[in-house]
């Protein structure tokens, strides 16, 4: 592999109330490959907690002030400076993430156009006239309802979209005309510090936006149980999305939560190659950190063989390694504990009578794409979500078997299809129960607009820009009756 020039941070500081403060104890962040060092950020104490909510409820009141034409002009100028410094945020999420550098810059690209839609969206948001007479005793009144900001959104988002993620909660919530409190996850801090001072130069004004750092059992929870909180936006696993049901209190909340994402190639498939590539892209970028990751593929018994040959090559195919050089498909996990995991899982299916036909391999916090067939439906690999480069072809007896075992989850967040044949569309878009059915491409497709999130276990509310502003917005009803 080639020789790349390493990242380095250095110290950086909470941003509350529009100004860089100290915090507590010293958080080092790692380059996930390397290990080494790059920067650190403080640890949030409960009394920087306090101080950021407070922060945030004065600069709510500054926030809802700003007429909608400000509000988008404040989020166009934060895409501008994001795609200024594009490169600089590739490289930064490559080295704090561990995510190979041509998905980090498509990750940053996609950043962009999130803000981008966030500033169209701030210019329209709307109500609704209600014809109140509808009914007998709205006779002579006129009713309509306008949308009005929560106040104090909390963002808590994961490691693996450092950027994109956070970018889907904090540009919604300020298009709306709300304040932000972020707290990103310990181990891929450094690059919401570099939002901040995006938002900071874009002129969110002081306590829009505020940014500590904390583990979620801690600064986490005190921030979402916080009174001064109106809506907790999360992104993250689903015992934690569980427990914050039981500790927020009565305000909004949204939950982005997991998947053991499944998907149906059925027997009228034409280019079985192509269908193979693009199930690997979605199997292993990221490293399979990605809740919408392709994990189960479920194969039609009649091409359940040449898919598995195709599908294993191009696993074998990619490029595996340090995450900024540029050849790179594939770096490496979070952390080495989460990479042992992942191979405690393959180890287990693979004892219980799974054969591997690519990868099984780790170094370090690198674990190869591996591809696994002849598990069962009990085992983890295939049961529960593994956030990491696994996946697993299952042989289907039918169409209709696919359909239900592709169901058999506790989890329902998005799944594909691929087929050519309409009626099959037409019964997988009946039958299947996930909040994104993905027809012909892999189900870890998303486009920044649409509506995005799960069923089931695999969460509560939507995001995709619009709809985050529905979730980060109350109606107001206005109903007005003649003077006589």
């Amino acid at each position: 592999m080639a020789v790349r020039e390493r990242v380095r941070f250095g110290e950086a500081k909470q941003f509350i109330g529009g100004q860089w403060t100290d915090g507590g104890t010293p958080i080092p962040v790692r380059d996930k490959y390397t290990g080494e060092v790059i920067g650190t950020v403080p640890e949030a104490r409960r009394e920087d907690v306090e101080a950021a909510v407070a922060a945030a409820q004065e600069g709510a009141k500054a926030m809802a002030a700003l007429p909608a034409w400000r509000r988008a002009e404040i989020l166009r100028g934060a895409a501008e400076r994001i795609r200024s410094q594009k490169e600089e945020f590739a490289r930064l999420i490559a080295a704090e993430a561990g995510k190979a550098l041509k998905w980090a810059r498509a990750e940053v690209e996609r950043a962009i156009w999130t803000f981008t839609i966030a500033a169209e969206e701030a210019r329209r948001i709307e109500g609704e006239v209600i014809p109140l007479d509808a009914v007998p005793a709205g006779e002579g009144y006129f009713g309509f309802y306008i949308r009005r900001p929560v106040g104090v959104v909390a963002a808590i988002t994961p490691f693996n979209f450092p950027l994109n993620l956070v970018a889907h909660k904090v540009a919604p919530a300020l298009a709306a005309g709300n304040a932000v409190v972020l707290k990103p996850a310990s181990a891929t801090p450094l690059t919401a510090v570099r939002l901040a001072q995006v938002l900071e130069a874009a002129g969110v004004p002081a306590g829009g936006f505020n940014l500590i750092f904390g583990p979620g059992g801690t600064v986490g929870e005190w921030l979402a149980a916080h009174p001064g909180v109106a809506k907790v936006s999360f992104t993250g696993s689903r015992a934690v999305g569980d427990r914050l049901t039981r500790v927020v209190g009565i305000k909004k909340l949204t939950l982005e939560l997991g998947n053991t994402t499944p998907v149906i190639v059925a027997e009228d498939v034409k280019d079985l190659d192509w269908v193979a590539r693009r199930l690997a892209v979605g199997a292993f970028y990221n490293s399979g950190q990605v809740c919408i990751s392709v994990q189960r593929i479920y194969g039609v018994r009649r091409i359940f063989e040449p898919l598995v040959e195709t599908f294993s090559r191009a696993a074998s195919e990619m490029v595996v390694g340090d995450p900024l050089d540029e050849r790179v498909d594939v770096g490496p996990l979070i952390d080495e504990r989460e990479a042992m995991r992942v191979e405690g899982w393959i180890q287990e299916a693979l004892h219980g009578g799974a054969e591997a036909v690519a990868g099984a391999r780790r170094e370090g916090p690198v674990v190869w794409p591996t591809v696994l067939i002849r598990v069962r439906p009990e085992m983890r690999v295939v049961r529960e979500e593994v956030f990491g480069p696994v996946a697993s072809v299952l042989d289907a007896e039918d169409f209709e078997e696919a359909l239900a075992a592709a169901n058999a989850t506790e989890y329902g967040l998005q799944v594909a299809v691929f087929t050519r044949d309409i009626n099959r569309v037409l019964r997988a878009i009946q039958g299947l129960d996930f909040g994104g059915i993905i027809i012909n491409d892999t189900p870890s497709y998303r486009a920044d607009h649409m509506p995005y999130g799960g069923v089931k276990g695999s969460g509560l509310g939507r995001e995709g820009v619009r709809y985050a502003i529905e979730e980060m917005t109350n109606i107001h009803m206005v109903v007005i009756r003649p003077a006589p």
